[in-house]
């Protein structure tokens, strides 16, 4: 064979591959949405720069749970998990600087606290009222004086 017929199969081998991996993400994304509770929310990974560090994702209630999917991942099992237990929100604000272009369109940065560590996310405003009604939405039994 010819060069021009080996690059032109390569080309189209990396195309099939570039579509068969786009129908996974799809078939991904259809399997963790199918017993509900998911919405777009992005995870902040390194805070060591302002606006760096962002990954985005999707985000899944399951029971006591949240847990934090990557959106570009193959993988079924989530990349995070939080305990509703251990979760405390302390504030919003509006993306800054290079936040704006790292997260979805109209999301919110979230900080919360998980134990002793800072976790920021980033969701949308209804996802927001949705996630403080779901960590306020305890047990029955609870004991509220523990953070």
């Amino acid at each position: 064979m010819a060069l021009w017929e080996w690059l032109l199969e390569a080309v189209g081998v990396l195309l099939a591959l570039v579509v068969v991996y786009g129908v996974a993400l799809m078939v991904r994304r259809r399997v963790i949405a199918r017993h509900g509770g998911t919405f777009e929310l992005s995870h902040r990974v390194r805070g060591g720069h302002p606006g760096r560090g962002w990954l985005l994702g999707l985000g899944r209630y399951s029971g006591s749970t949240l847990e934090w999917f990557r959106v570009f991942s193959l993988d079924p099992r989530p990349k995070r998990i939080w305990e509703r237990a251990q979760l405390t929100f302390v504030s919003s604000r509006t993306p800054a600087g290079l936040e704006q272009m790292s997260l979805y369109p109209d999301h919110v940065v979230v900080e919360c606290r998980s134990g002793a560590r800072s976790v920021e996310l980033a969701m949308s405003e209804s996802s927001l009222i949705g996630f403080q009604a779901w960590l306020e939405s305890r047990n029955p039994g609870t004991d509220w004086s523990i953070k």
